[in-house]
């Protein structure tokens, strides 16, 4: 996770969202701690500072003037809804998928021993039109 928060902290500012954050608080704190705004949700409060939130029935206030939503491991069915909001809103996304998943229309970083897919509006829009 090291890698993706590092990655995170030098390529996004302001707001970012973290969804389905669980109890693997590692990012988020990180992020926190580099000067991110971080919103963490997840379906259940684990914690004092997550906000209960189903990124497949969002309240998009929650995401709005975020510069980023990003997902750690999430099951496939809440990638494409990560990936919708992030268009309804205009962010981008980034997603570390749980191992030999693929994550289609996404370009694959590598970044210091973390690999993960990153969706702009340009790439969700190519997405769409294949």
């Amino acid at each position: 996770m090291e890698g993706l928060a590092d990655y995170i902290a030098r390529n996004y500012s302001g707001k970012v969202v973290e969804v389905g954050v669980g109890w693997n608080f590692s990012a988020s704190d990180e992020l926190e701690a580099r000067g991110l705004e971080v919103v963490r949700t997840d379906v259940r409060k684990t914690r004092d500072d997550v906000l209960v939130d189903d990124i497949c029935n969002p309240r998009l206030e929650v995401y709005s003037d975020a510069s980023l939503i990003y997902s750690i491991r999430p099951p496939y069915e809440v990638q494409i809804c990560i990936l919708r909001v992030a268009e309804a809103v205009g962010c981008d996304a980034i997603i570390l998928p749980l191992k030999g998943e693929i994550v289609e229309g996404g370009r694959l970083v590598s970044w210091k021993g973390s690999s993960f897919y990153i969706f702009t509006p340009r790439s969700r829009k190519a997405h769409r039109e294949r």
